[in-house]
This record gives structure tokens, sequence and C-alpha cells, in this order.
């Protein structure tokens, strides 16, 4: 299915944009329970240069997500509500595909190949399919999360070592801290970096491969990361999570 946004009418979208994008991150959420977090990271030297290599990338470029979107994940998802955390890489650098969310798309826009992947082990795992919008799954307290939030269109990893990596660093410390239970899915060799001071006397850690086509048979198929956590969840007490949904 084709995407509904024209290129040409994305990017006069995006620079129609740009010019609240400093406004944006100076305004970091600061509800749902985040606040501390984003505290500790706007008062760092590495929120300061982070602050400007966005306003020029997305100034001088065409990047993802949206400004707007780009902290949607702890807007859907309020700290004390977190049971899961799934980490990836960064966010879709196609036009119209990264929604803010790890690995969601809208709807109407063609399924990337790595949320593909994701989707044919889902159905090996537990069966069933479900829609390209995560965002349902954030509403059950699964905290989609990549180690960079934006990206340059068609570069991958473009702003990776920018400074997104510490506020990552700074939420996975706060949940492994001041929560317990709570099961972490950690896709490629990034997001296992940033997993390494995980607690494991008091949450449950799934380690594999990016679901990316270029690393998903190399330990991602067959991983079975919603059956083990649903099962890891159960042990902890918790409700599962209707992946399907």
């Amino acid at each position: 299915m084709h995407s509904l946004f024209k290129d040409s009418d994305f990017k006069i979208h995006e620079r129609l944009k740009i010019k609240s994008l400093s406004t944006l991150i100076s305004q970091i959420p600061t509800s749902k329970g985040w606040s501390n977090i984003f505290k500790k990271f706007s008062n760092s030297s590495h929120f300061e240069s982070l602050q400007r290599f966005l306003v020029d990338e997305y100034s001088s470029n065409y990047c993802f997500p949206k400004p707007e979107n780009i902290f949607r994940a702890f807007k859907l998802t309020s700290f004390q509500d977190v049971k899961v955390v799934i980490l990836g890489q960064d966010p879709y650098h196609g036009v119209g595909q990264a929604d803010g969310l790890a690995f969601s798309v809208p709807e109407r826009v063609n399924t990337p190949p790595s949320l593909r992947n994701i989707f044919v082990e889902l159905s090996n795992d537990i069966g069933g399919v479900r829609s390209t919008d995560l965002s349902n799954l954030a509403s059950q307290g699964v905290l989609l999360l990549n180690s960079c939030l934006s990206v340059r269109s068609s570069e991958p990893r473009s702003h990776r070592n920018k400074g997104w990596e510490l506020l990552i660093d700074l939420v996975l410390q706060e949940i492994n801290e001041n929560k317990s239970g709570v099961c972490f899915i950690l896709w490629g060799k990034d997001a296992e970096t940033l997993g390494n001071n995980i607690d494991l006397a008091k949450h449950r850690l799934f380690i594999s491969a990016h679901p990316s086509p270029l690393s998903a048979y190399r330990g991602f198929f067959g991983s079975k990361p919603f059956s083990n956590v649903n099962n890891a969840l159960i042990e902890l007490g918790e409700n599962e999570i209707n992946w399907l949904m």
C-alpha cells in the first residue's frame, strides 16, 4: 500500500515545522513520570549540543520523525505503566514512515522490512497478525524506543553518537533502579550495549539480533520474544501483553 504523503508535500511540511524545533526540544516531556529523567538530560552539555545539532539537521536536511513526534513514546506510555521496553536502533529513514514509536508506522504506509520480519516472528511465535500502528502496545505499557530518536532521510544511523544515547541510557537507568519486574527486549548491538547495566535480579532481559533483513537470520528469527515476555510477565505477577491487539 502506498504512503498518503507525496514526497514534495512532506518536505514542504517539514520546512514549515522546523522553526519550532528548538522550542519543542526545550519543552521536553515533564509529565507521565518522566520529568526527573528529562531534567537531568536538559541540564547536561549533551543536551545543548544535541539541540544545536537537531536544529541544524532538520533545517538543512530532511529528517524523521516529525519534530512533534520525537518524544511520542514518552507521551503515550507513562513511567508508572512501563512493563516492557523494546529498544531498537534508530527511526525509519523513509518518507512518512517514522511515527515516534520504535518499529511502528501509520497504517496506510508500506510495511518496512524490519517490521515485516517482526510480524513473521510474531506469527511463528504466537500466531496471528496485527496492524503496523503499534500505539496500542504503548497503551499497554510497552515503551517503544530506539537508541537514537531521530535520523536523516535515507541515511540510517546518521544521528548516532550525537547525544541521544545519553538520554536513552538515563531512561533505562531510571527504569532499572526505580521499577521492578520490567521485561527488556533489546534488538541489535546498539540496544544491547545500552542495556549492559540492567539488574537481572529485578528484571528480565531478552537479547537478539535486530529484525533488519541484514541480521534477522542471525538470531532474531526463532527468538520468540513475544511468548517469552508474556511468560515472564505471568511469573512476575503482571498481565500479559496483547501483541495482536
